[in-house]
């Protein structure tokens, strides 16, 4: 779901970016409802099959998972049966879902950085890719993450604690993060913040 959030925004960006004329027009009410349920029925119909697959499979062993989060992976882990399809399919899912929002938002943004680079103001630039910091940012440090635990599952059976910390991470610090970054761009927000750490008074004499 977060990829596909993600790629909302990085679209509502490239519209306002690229054609701010016609941003009002295009990203209006229903623009905002179609997306909504395109990824809540897109994320919703290609999920059911993981747990429908799951219940399929004949549990014969421990009840224990390896991982602090009760994930698909970590069930199916426990299952007597053959899992192949299991994985498979849980692969094809992230290679459709998060491969293709991932390459989606990064063409979007190259598109963006094309359209910033035509542009005669320094100024105009500037706020431009400034506008586009934060998300980018936060979209770097997600897909990162994606991947760092994708990669650290392999190492799992030599080193099982790897995959449970990056799985934590990968779930709590992006949540932390998110208003972190998109917060401390608000001037109000940004000075209280400054206050609380002690640096109100030069705030107030700058």
């Amino acid at each position: 779901m977060e990829s596909g959030i993600f790629l909302c925004m990085a679209v509502d960006r490239y519209v306002a970016i690229c054609y701010p004329l016609q941003y009002s027009s295009i990203v209006n009410e229903g623009f905002v409802i179609k997306a909504t349920l395109s990824m809540v029925l897109r994320n919703g119909l290609l999920t059911i099959p993981l747990p429908v697959l799951a219940a399929q499979r004949h549990y014969c062993s421990r009840n224990e998972i390896d991982h602090c989060l009760c994930s698909n992976l970590g069930v199916t882990s426990l299952a007597c049966d053959d899992v192949t399809i299991n994985r498979v399919y849980q692969l094809a899912l992230a290679w459709v879902t998060l491969g293709g929002d991932m390459g989606l938002v990064f063409a979007s943004y190259a598109l963006i950085v094309r359209s910033v680079l035509r542009l005669n103001s320094a100024e105009a630039t500037s706020k431009a890719l400034s506008t586009c910091s934060s998300h980018l940012i936060l979209i770097v440090f997600f897909y990162t993450a994606v991947i760092v635990l994708s990669v650290t599952h392999l190492a799992g059976r030599k080193v099982p604690f790897i995959p449970v910390l990056f799985n934590v991470l990968h779930n709590v610090m992006p949540p932390a993060f998110n208003p972190m970054v998109y917060a401390l761009r608000t001037q109000e927000l940004r000075v209280g913040v400054q206050r609380v750490l002690g640096l109100g008074e030069n705030v107030s004499r700058k």
